[in-house]
This record gives C-alpha cells, sequence and structure tokens, in this order.
C-alpha cells in the first residue's frame, strides 16, 4: 500500500542526542528491534526502519505535501460541481414545469416572479451546502456523513421555503418544487460519488493522503497502523511513530516496516516538522495522560497540525456516542443498543417490501437457475437447512442446491480438509459441489431463494450471518449475542471477504452490526453487496 512505504533512507552521520533512541531491524523480517548508540555508523544496506537524521529530514521535508495543499484544490472541485449541479436543476425545474415561455400569468401573483425566486434558491441552496460543512476536509472519501449532510441541507432549505411560502401566502406552484427537491438531492449525490470514486483512485496511488504521525504505545500504535492499512479510504498515510519507550526485545514486524519509529515522545515537535505532518494521532493512553496532551495540542497550534485521539470504544459506532461537555471533565455518552421497538418495526416493514418486489422482479432468473440445477444433477432443486434465528429460534432457511445429494453424507470424511474458520466448514475446492453451483456460490446467486425467508419473517435483508445449531453450541461468552437480531442475506461478513476472515473477525463484526445498525448503515451494506457481487472475495 503506497501510503505505508515511507522510505527514508539512512544517509550521513547519526543526529547525537543521549534521550533519543532509534530502531534499526537487523536480520530478517521478523528481526527484534534494537537500540543504535548516537555514535554508531550508520548501515549501508536499506533498513526496514528509518533513522531521524539531519540529511533524511531534510529530503523528507522537501518532499512532503501539506494536507492543505490538496484539500483546498478538491474543496473548490466540488464547489464548482454542486454550484453546477444547482443551476442546472433550477434551469430544468423552472423550464421543465413553465416551459420557455414563462408561468402562467393566471397562476401567480404579481408580487411573485419565478424568475427571483429561482435565483433565491440557487444562491440559498450553495449557501446552504458551505453552511452544514458538506465539504469538510474530515468527511471526504469514507463513511455516510458527507451524504447525510447533503440531505440534510437541502431538506432544511426546502422546508425553510415551503414554512415562508405559507407564512406570506406566497403562491407557488408545487410542481416546481417536485421537481427541484428530488432531481437536486439525486444530481448532487452523484457528482459527490464520482468524486469520491476519483479520490479514492488518487489515494490508491498515494495522492491526496494527510501525512500522520502515531504516538503511544506499541500495541495501540500498531493497532492503529493496522486499521489505516486495512482501511486506504481514510485517507491516511503513516509518516512516523513515537512509542514511550522502546524495548530491545520488541519484534518489530508488519505494519511497522519502512515507518520511521522514535523512541520518546518529548520529540514530537521534531517528528511533525521532519514529515510536514497534517496530524498527530494519540494511539491510546501516553505518560503524561491528559497534562500531556493537553501541552502537545499547545504546541502543534504553531505549525496547524490537527489533534485527533483515538477512542477506545473500537466497536461503538458514532451515532451511539454523543459528548456532553462539562467544565474540566468533558463525558463521552455511550447510548444502549436497542434490540427492539420502533426502528426494527420499520425495519421490517422494508424487509417485507423489497423483499416482495424483488421476489417479484427476479422470478424469471429464479425459473431459470432451477431448471439449470435441475438437470445439472439429481436431488431437490431446493436445498432446506436448518439455521438458527432471533433469540434461538431454528429455522428453515432456503438455497439453491448446490452439492451433490449426498452431501451430508460425506461430509466427515472431508473433515480433515477444513479451511473454514472456528465452528465453520469450509473447501476451497469442495469435491461435493456441482458444476453449477461453483458460479452460483461464486456470484451468490444459490441464496436467492433467501428473500422468502425474509418476507416469512425469519430472516432480515441485512443482519448477521445465519448460524448452524451445531455452531451455536459451541459458542462462549457473549458470541450468542449475534441472536439478538435476525440473520441477514448479507451483511458486514458478506463485505468484507467472506470465507477468508478468521473466526474472531467474523464474531467482531456480527456483534458489531448487533449494537450499531442503522438504516444507513444497511443501505451502505446493500450497495456494497451488489458491487461484491461483481467483484465476488472469499465466495465459494
Amino acid at each position: 500500500m503506497s501510503e505505508l512505504k515511507s522510505r527514508v533512507p539512512f544517509r550521513g552521520r547519526l543526529r547525537t542526542n543521549p534521550k533519543i533512541r532509534i530502531t534499526v531491524p537487523v536480520g530478517g523480517p521478523a528481526a527484534s528491534a534494537q537500540t543504535v548508540a548516537a555514535t554508531t555508523p550508520a548501515p549501508t544496506a536499506r533498513a526496514k526502519h528509518s533513522v531521524w537524521d539531519d540529511t533524511s529530514a531534510t529530503g523528507l521535508a522537501h518532499s512532503a505535501v501539506p494536507a492543505a495543499t490538496w484539500w483546498k484544490d478538491y474543496k473548490l472541485r466540488l464547489r464548482v460541481t454542486d454550484s453546477l449541479s444547482v443551476v442546472t436543476v433550477v434551469l430544468i425545474a423552472y423550464l421543465g414545469r413553465f416551459g420557455v415561455d414563462g408561468p402562467d400569468s393566471r397562476l401567480r401573483n404579481p408580487e411573485t416572479s419565478y424568475v427571483w425566486l429561482s435565483a433565491f434558491i440557487l444562491v440559498a441552496w450553495i449557501v446552504s451546502l458551505d453552511v452544514y460543512r458538506t465539504r469538510d476536509s474530515r468527511i471526504f472519501g469514507v463513511g455516510a456523513t458527507e451524504y447525510k449532510r447533503l440531505i440534510e441541507a437541502t431538506f432544511k432549505l426546502f422546508g425553510a421555503l415551503a414554512i415562508v411560502m405559507v407564512v406570506f401566502r406566497v403562491e407557488v406552484v408545487r410542481g416546481y418544487f417536485a421537481i427541484a427537491l428530488p432531481l437536486g438531492l439525486a444530481l448532487l449525490s452523484a457528482s459527490r460519488w464520482l468524486w469520491r470514486q476519483w479520490l479514492n483512485k488518487q489515494r490508491a496511488c498515494g495522492k491526496y493522503l494527510a501525512r500522520v504521525v502515531v504516538i503511544g504505545d506499541p500495541a495501540d500504535v500498531e493497532y492503529v497502523l493496522q486499521q489505516v492499512a486495512k482501511n486506504p479510504g481514510v485517507g491516511y498515510q503513516i509518516a512516523g511513530a513515537a512509542l514511550p519507550v522502546l524495548d530491545a526485545s520488541m519484534e518489530l514486524k508488519p505494519p511497522w516496516y519502512r515507518i520511521p519509529v522514535l523512541s520518546t515522545l518529548a520529540d514530537v515537535g521534531r517528528i511533525v516538522a521532519v514529515t510536514a505532518a497534517d496530524a498527530v494521532i494519540v494511539a491510546g493512553p501516553v505518560p503524561g495522560g491528559a497534562r500531556y496532551i493537553r501541552e502537545l495540542g499547545w504546541r502543534l497550534e504553531d505549525s496547524r497540525t490537527e489533534l485527533v485521539l483515538a477512542s477506545s470504544l473500537t466497536n461503538v459506532a458514532g451515532p451511539r456516542i454523543h459528548m456532553r461537555p462539562v467544565e474540566g471533565l468533558p463525558l463521552t455518552h455511550v447510548e444502549l443498543p436497542q434490540y427492539a421497538g420502533g426502528k426494527h418495526f420499520f425495519k421490517r416493514i422494508v424487509d417485507v417490501i423489497i423483499s416482495a418486489v424483488a421476489l417479484l422482479v427476479i422470478s424469471p432468473i429464479l425459473a431459470v437457475l432451477s431448471v439449470v440445477v435441475w438437470r445439472d444433477s439429481p436431488g431437490p432443486v431446493i436445498f432446506r437447512q436448518e439455521r438458527v434465528g432471533r433469540e434461538g429460534n431454528n429455522f428453515e432457511m432456503l438455497k439453491f442446491r448446490s452439492m451433490v445429494r449426498n452431501a451430508q453424507d460425506e461430509l466427515d470424511g472431508l473433515r480433515g480438509q477444513n479451511e473454514g474458520a472456528g465452528s465453520l466448514f469450509k473447501i476451497r475446492k469442495d469435491p461435493r459441489v456441482t458444476s453449477c453451483g461453483r458460479w452460483m456460490r461464486k456470484y451468490s446467486l444459490d441464496e436467492l431463494p433467501q428473500f422468502w425467508n425474509v418476507l416469512m419473517g425469519d430472516m432480515s435483508l441485512v443482519g448477521p450471518r445465519p448460524p448452524l445449531p451445531e455452531e451455536v453450541a459451541t459458542y462462549e461468552k457473549f458470541t450468542n449475542r449475534r441472536l439478538l437480531i435476525k440473520p441477514g442475506i448479507t451483511g458486514l461478513w458478506q463485505i468484507n471477504g467472506r470465507s477468508t476472515l478468521d473466526w474472531e473477525e467474523s464474531i467482531r463484526l456480527d456483534l458489531y452490526y448487533v449494537e450499531n445498525w442503522s438504516f444507513t448503515g444497511d443501505l451502505i451494506i446493500m450497495w456494497r453487496t451488489f458491487r461484491a457481487m461483481r467483484s465476488p472475495v472469499g465466495a465459494y
């Protein structure tokens, strides 16, 4: 990954400072970190880690591009396309409702001019996008916050206009707003989505990234490094790391490679200057606690470097977290997860509507696949398997049969070849899978009959993976919390690797969804499921 390949070669002499220790792995990739004395000459070979010396500092400082350089340019591009979108929408709404000749004089009040109204809406719309911070650099390229703010700005603007029209009894043809509102949301969202795709491609090439320095204990720093490596869309490039102390026996393995490491937190300001970092991430508790963090923030003010605190609430979604400022004591409130109530009732309504429509739309595909399965191998077309649903209630899950008829009888003889994680049984090249079953599994077509399970109320469109009874029998501690809500046709496990996930990660994703699900999150998961079906990973 390009943002993790920061290379600072060993050139020149080491900076003499008895308080600063630098790491140089010796030997193979898993070599232990060694403390190099300030008088030790630099090695000739390029090491996995780099030192902070004057020569490398100068080269890196000149090559670094501050974030302000790119996000201002990106903001300008968004502002231009947003303005063009709004102008286009207002023009289409005006011409679409009134035509080229303008509004019928019988429909308008003498004081009302739709031309001036259109101009006012145009300006107000563009301003509202700024007021609601839809172009905030912290939301570029990742998450749904950008789209939420876009929708909020648009709906509140049109809501305020509607109130004004009613209060002042201004006659406005409703068709004008009926065109402008949905078309505007669609066009603005589409343009933002296209720009996001472009931005993610640029970030994959190592551009448009914010350079960050991560500080904290080795375990906390390593967790942040891993998450940044797994999620390049966050837009961070690791420029360096600083640890409170460096044990000589510590093994520096991936994802530490090619990341300069400083063995003190007292000189973070120098790292920021050397790397031209845009932010410092505090990965966890640090010596000095709140006082150190407060003073660090003061030192970073001069360089306009942001201070980012990594929350220890790693499995709690943002909507459940609320800050309550109390003088001298900022409190973080975490809402209790909801497993019943209005949200789940509405989720059920959505499940019924979408599953019913889906069954009607894909009925020709279901018919074709039924014929294919029937002709491919002897046995029933539909495979019925007992699974465990909400609150431990068993139900019969439906799938197109993708294995031979006696697949269950051959299971015991194949257990030695199991490649699945935890209690799951998976073989990449399972000999029991039929010829048509291989491509149906690859593109998840064998799961289409599960829309019937959703319609009947046994499953949901999005949820945890439906487990087998024997799998549930092996659950430990809090794993059975997966059963607090209905299992889903798709979920976080489906879009994050499926069978390639280890057992702990698949459980973590399911529990995260159970406690933090939202309608917006469900929409994102369904959208990413369609993308995963086009380019399947871990489906076999």
